[in-house]
């Protein structure tokens, strides 16, 4: 079992976006909670890094997380619009 912690701006982007896609990102909460890091059933998921990881909400919406080697804390660090994601 992981522990996700989102920071602030994730919790506000959230609160923005349309309530289908909320209810994916918190689908995908939930299996990183479960499963971990990798998730690659996920649609466009992609490693950004060493240790960091993406994946599309919807074509619009993405996700951002990263989760340091032998740790069980995965930390989101972005949720919202495809445009603005930082990568």
């Amino acid at each position: 079992m992981y522990t996700v912690k989102r920071n602030k701006q994730v919790k506000k982007n959230i609160e923005k976006i349309p309530l289908s896609i909320q209810k994916k990102f918190f689908f995908l909460i939930n299996d990183l909670e479960r499963l971990g890091p990798i998730r690659t059933e996920w649609q466009n998921f992609s490693s950004l890094g060493e240790n960091e990881y993406h994946c599309h909400l919807s074509h619009k919406w993405v996700a951002c997380w990263r989760c340091e080697k032998n740790s069980i804390i995965i930390e989101v660090y972005y949720a919202g619009s495809r445009e603005n994601a930082p990568y």
